[in-house]
């Protein structure tokens, strides 16, 4: 099942779903509509029981994502009282909670696993965009760049939240204060990609990552995606409570009893996805 939009392409396949930013010439900057696109395929992909992985990456050699497209506009503001100024304090802020912040947590809420193929630069929200991945494959020509203080503002996208939690506080930092651009090989080194490999082998490499997903327990995978995020803000008791739950509902699934069952039989499990 294939789908194309402009700038953002959608295919699914063995289980897959396939996302591709199509705006090559551009550095794969987001645009508002793409970036809204996006976000409806992946709510929609949590209760797909035909898409059991997602694979969100890009086309061409000149950028992952370069973070916005200014010059794609932005979300109209509603409409002002008299007297009003243009702009209300609140306004920019909400604008990007219902931008890129959403986006970000689109990826996380996601309930399968999100594998990103940096295929070239990811710069600012870009970057942001690979970060909120489940996993990372980046190509060893790819750059990561912390692009924000180049421009003289804060990080969006939330970087803080993820970048810090990835790397701890002083190299995020390091990172966010100087802008210096990230090698493959150093990103891979400081935990912030699971693999890196030559270009050319990106897309083998994530049809492979990507497939065995799909043939996984997915819901099994999707509980485990759903502690890892929620262990880095919950205590001890919280996270021992939800561990418990999880097991509960999952030991409830087909999936589960296969298991049992293959290795009773001696055989390699086949996971339906429920």
């Amino acid at each position: 099942m294939n789908e194309t939009i402009e700038d953002v392409q959608r295919r699914l396949e063995d289980g897959v779903l396939w996302i591709t930013l199509n705006r090559p010439d551009a550095g794969n900057a987001m645009t508002v509509s793409m970036r809204n696109e996006i976000v409806d395929w992946l709510g929609d992909a949590s209760g797909d029981a035909a898409i059991r992985a997602v694979v969100l990456t890009a086309q061409g050699e000149k950028g992952f994502c370069t973070g916005a497209d200014i010059r794609s506009g932005r979300t109209p503001l509603p409409p002002k009282p008299p007297g009003a100024p243009e702009r209300i304090i609140g306004d920019g802020a909400r604008i990007i909670r219902n931008g890129w912040q959403r986006l970000i947590a689109s990826i996380q809420d996601c309930e399968k696993p999100v594998i990103a193929g940096v295929n070239a630069t990811a710069a600012g929200g870009g970057m942001h965009l690979a970060l909120a991945c489940d996993l990372v494959i980046m190509a060893e020509e790819a750059r990561l760049i912390e692009v924000f203080v180049r421009r003289g503002i804060a990080p969006d996208a939330g970087g803080a939240y993820l970048l810090t939690r990835l790397v701890g506080p002083q190299k995020a930092k390091e990172l966010f204060f100087f802008g210096d651009d990230v090698s493959a090989t150093d990103a891979e080194r400081i935990g912030i990609v699971n693999k890196v490999v030559p270009r050319a082998e990106l897309e083998k490499t994530l049809t492979e990552w990507a497939e065995r997903l799909a043939r996984g327990p997915t819901k099994a995978i999707g509980f485990a995606k759903w502690l890892t995020n929620r262990s880095l803000d919950s205590d001890r008791h919280g996270a021992y409570w939800d561990e418990g739950y999880a097991q509960e509902l999952t030991n409830q699934t087909e999936d589960a009893r296969e298991g049992l069952t293959s290795f009773a039989e001696r055989r390699p499990p086949e996971f339906k996805g429920w």
